[in-house]
């Protein structure tokens, strides 16, 4: 399970936890990553600077990853043992983990969740001060839920 809302928000090397930030914890090769990622790129098109994919593999598989999906917000390695990922708690990819500005988790949706990852997006909203935008709506090609 992971992390709870209300914990202190354990620290990701190379992320820098500056304020309200959702970090997206992901593995390339796994296929509901993959499908979600179009969503993800909302979450970052949504909040520009605010979004970091946390990849468990190395940088040239997490850079061939955004070539062939068209991936454009950071991503940062968490090479095994996957000291963030076990720090939060992830046992499903991706995983959305919202943290507020005093570095506290805010949300967290796993797995593709489509009313998880809309909830993630509205709460970094609401961190932000902004108008929340949902990242998946019915029709989109999304399925509302796939287990990752």
């Amino acid at each position: 399970m992971a992390i709870a809302v209300g914990t202190r928000a354990p620290e990701v090397e190379g992320v820098e936890l500056d304020g309200p930030r959702a970090l997206v914890f992901f593995k390339v090769t796994c296929d509901t990553t993959q499908l979600a990622t179009p969503a993800l790129e909302a979450l970052a098109r949504a909040y520009p600077g605010r979004v970091v994919g946390v990849g468990q593999d190395a940088s040239p598989e997490l850079d061939g990853f955004a070539r062939t999906y068209g991936v454009t917000f950071p991503l940062v390695p968490d090479l095994d043992p996957y000291p963030a990922s076990d720090g939060y708690g992830i046992a499903s990819a991706p995983t959305a983990v919202a943290v507020d500005a005093d570095g506290r988790v805010a949300d967290v949706a796993e797995s593709w969740d489509r009313e998880g990852w809309n909830r993630v997006s509205a709460t970094l909203a609401r961190l932000l001060g902004v108008d929340a935008v949902a990242v998946s709506k019915p029709g989109d090609g999304l399925p509302d839920f796939k287990p990752g």
